[in-house]
């Protein structure tokens, strides 16, 4: 269990370091902003949308490293899905994080999510862990303005 945590580590700390689909996008079609008061994390998702499908994907903003790797995880798990696939990903990573079931999982391909599972034992990273996600669901659903994890 050691070697599984210690590369989950790893890989979290690379995608802090290089994050993946970082900064601004020209001309979103939506995006919304997230803080996290508890940890001090803030982020922009930008998304640009054609026929209800993510065509783009980027985040910038600064926050610790498991609210960046989950954010940069996420921009790339999310490119090509359709809003209705990409609604189904949040409930079931939120699910993953907090410690509920997951039904629905078995349709998706949840390694690169995996890596993060381990914030459920850790409350306030869980707050980190979502931020990211809960931009998202509210830059797809038109909220956009600012989503908080208080």
């Amino acid at each position: 269990m050691s070697d599984l945590r210690d590369l989950y580590q790893e890989v979290i700390l690379d995608h802090n370091r290089n994050p993946r689909n970082f900064g601004v996008l020209d001309h979103p079609t939506h995006q919304a902003q997230g803080v996290n008061p508890l940890c001090g994390d803030q982020l922009q998702v930008f998304l640009r949308l054609n026929d209800g499908v993510i065509e783009e994907v980027r985040f910038e903003g600064r926050g610790c490293a498991i609210s960046t790797a989950s954010a940069s995880i996420m921009t790339e798990i999310l490119k090509g899905l359709s809003v209705d696939q990409a609604d189904h990903c949040f409930a079931v990573f939120h699910a993953m994080a907090t410690g509920a079931a997951t039904p629905g999982a078995a349709d998706l391909d949840l390694a690169k999510l995996e890596v993060l599972s381990g914030v459920r034992e850790f409350p306030a990273r869980v707050k980190c862990a979502t931020l990211a996600w809960h931009a998202l669901n509210s830059a797809l659903h038109h909220a956009g303005g600012k989503v908080t994890t208080e």
